[in-house]
């Protein structure tokens, strides 16, 4: 008997043996599902990086609408008619490289200059914020068709804005800082006042019924079910029928005229198939989620809101992987250079006189061997090691503030200030909610003013509400009354 009690023995020996090997995996894999699960959360549930993709509209249109207004006066010769670009170069360029432009659809003046004032509006309204769909469409095509009307008149800034105007159309960059995001709050506390306004008028009405179903009037009693049931059918009828303010005219009228140009240049034959097929889907998505939002606020807005957070948020993604990729692929090109690796790439643009404008400066600090190499050195160590630093937030933070740093110094000693204000809008990306929070509080209290002192208390003396008078004798001075 004692032979198959040992082999129970030695079975379950075993058993234990392999769940206590199994048990570390088993425990790194339910932590693992639990965080797949609240990141799919977070991903589907929200718009993530709502003061991020703020700060990146208000830079980029920003950077773009100071560059329009500089290059005003010599906008024909960069990218009007009057360009050494010439139109039949520019068409003989686009058909090799398929860019897209709205600048070669006509040779006249007039649709120049109208394209022109179309992107410095279309950059003003997405500074502020207004309409911001429309607007960052808009935005779009303007930084498109200006910079691909003449490639030769850019910089690295400004490919990064055309990139960055490409991916702003997908997020939701207007939950704060920006007229929608004011509208929005308006119209949701408009709803809530109209609210609680009739939900105190169906109080009284019930209030009065039962009063009068206590003193016993039958006809009242009777009377006050079939109003409040009138008024119930009312409501359902009102959720069902949307109210006139509701139709949002300027949205209609946006779309409306939008959709004319759509057709328009369609028929003309001026869209090839990809863009006019990308900008057929912009329209009819405006119009799919204004039609959804009104008529069908239920289960398909949440549904189309989880995908707006998805693309919101994988947009988000994009942005961040695309200026990592930036400063990695120039950090690690500038190790090959021989210039770089013995510390004297700096020494050189300071000699240059197209990137001098402050000449006194430049050849001082040219002159300072130290510096030149410490910043030469700097600049490569920085631009290599910070996409590895996004999972320790202290020491991205410090890489964050010496790269915008060293932009802030390129635009001051190189007299290159659009490049730096693109790639600093684009660093913005990574700065914390809380400095940018606490960054907008100061902003907001420097615009408004100091606040105006509160009006001193008056405490109740007698049933004239008269304040007491102050203790102690009168000021000097002061005028005695009539006896």
């Amino acid at each position: 008997m004692s032979a198959p009690h040992s082999h129970l023995a030695d079975d379950r020996a075993d058993s234990a043996a392999a769940t206590a090997g199994t048990a570390p995996f088993a425990l790194w894999s339910a932590g693992l599902d639990r965080a797949f699960a609240r990141g799919l959360r977070r991903v589907t549930g929200s718009a993530l990086a709502p003061y991020q993709s703020a700060v990146v509209r208000i830079g980029f249109a920003l950077v773009q609408l100071l560059f329009l207004l500089r290059e005003f006066p010599h906008r024909d010769e960069l990218y009007g008619p009057g360009s050494p670009w010439g139109l039949d170069l520019a068409r003989r360029l686009i058909a090799g490289n398929h860019a897209f432009t709205v600048l070669l659809w006509s040779d006249s003046r007039a649709w120049f200059e109208i394209v022109y004032a179309l992107s410095t509006v279309s950059a003003v309204t997405l500074l502020l914020g207004w309409r911001t769909r429309t607007s960052s469409l808009i935005f779009m095509v303007g930084v498109l068709s200006l910079q691909n009307r003449n490639v030769f008149m850019g910089d690295g800034g400004d490919n990064v804005i055309h990139i960055m105007a490409i991916y702003l159309l997908f997020t939701r960059c207007a939950q704060v800082w920006s007229l929608d995001h004011r509208r929005t709050v308006r119209a949701a506390a408009a709803a809530a006042a109209k609210a609680g306004t009739e939900a105190g008028t169906e109080a009284e009405a019930g209030a009065g019924r039962k009063a009068a179903a206590e003193a016993g009037t039958e006809a009242r009693a009777e009377a006050a079910p079939q109003a409040g049931t009138a008024t119930e059918d009312r409501n359902r009828a009102g959720a069902r029928v949307p109210r006139a303010a509701d139709l949002d005219p300027v949205g209609i009228a946006l779309w409306a005229v939008l959709g004319a140009g759509l057709v328009a240049a369609t028929l003309a034959g001026k869209l090839s198939t990809g863009w006019a097929t990308a900008f057929w889907a912009c329209w009819i998505g405006q119009a799919v989620w204004w039609a959804v939002r009104r008529y069908a606020p239920g289960e398909p807005r949440t549904v189309l809101e989880t995908m707006g957070d998805i693309v919101h948020n994988g947009a988000m993604l994009v942005i961040v992987a695309e200026v990592c990729l930036i400063y990695s692929t120039a950090g690690w090109y500038k190790i090959q250079g021989s210039r770089w690796q013995d510390g004297t790439a700096l020494y050189y643009p300071l000699h240059l006189d197209d990137f001098t404008p402050w000449p006194a400066l430049s050849h001082a600090l040219a002159g300072n061997d130290v510096m030149v190499m410490l910043i030469t050195y700097g600049t490569v160590i920085v631009q290599v090691a910070f996409p590895f630093t996004l999972f320790n937030r202290r020491v991205k933070n410090v890489l964050l503030a010496c790269m915008m740093l060293e932009h802030a110094s390129i635009a001051l000693i190189l007299g290159l200030p659009f490049f730096s204000l693109a790639m600093i809008a684009a660093d913005a990306v990574f700065l914390p909610t809380g400095f940018l929070r606490w960054l907008a509080q100061r902003i907001a209290g420097a615009v408004r003013g100091p606040r105006a002192p509160e009006p001193a208390r008056v405490r109740d003396s007698g049933a004239a509400g008269l304040p007491e008078p102050a203790a102690g004798p009168p000021p000097a001075g002061a005028v005695a009354g009539p006896s």
